[in-house]
């Protein structure tokens, strides 16, 4: 993978594991995403529209490259049942060359959708 198009994580969460894989399939479909990863069983503590709020939801984790950034946050906002999703770009730090390969051969061709 080229140095100009490193690989980035894209942390959201979801209300539930079903949520997560719809969107979570999409990305990958779309070749938005190599892989997405879901952690479900993760309570949030936090305020929302002036009241204290406690849920279980689903984190996930989305590994796509720098270029795609801004299409994987539109489709996730497109798809995604929150009103306000969480969407964090988490830029990387280097990496196995053979890993980041894989997630550049994955999501190649994505630009042409």
């Amino acid at each position: 993978m080229a140095n100009q198009d490193p690989p980035v994580l894209i942390y959201t969460t979801f209300p539930s594991l079903d949520d997560a894989k719809r969107v979570g399939e999409a990305l990958v479909a779309a070749r938005l995403a190599a892989c997405v990863n879901m952690f479900p069983g993760m309570i949030s503590i936090f305020e929302w529209k002036g009241a204290r709020e406690e849920a279980n939801e689903v984190a996930m984790i989305v590994k796509t490259r720098r270029s795609l950034t801004e299409a994987v946050l539109t489709e996730t906002k497109r798809l995604h049942p929150y009103e306000l999703p969480a969407l964090l770009v988490l830029p990387t730090e280097g990496g196995s060359a053979e890993y980041c390969g894989w997630i550049a051969d994955q999501t190649a061709g994505a630009e042409r959708r």
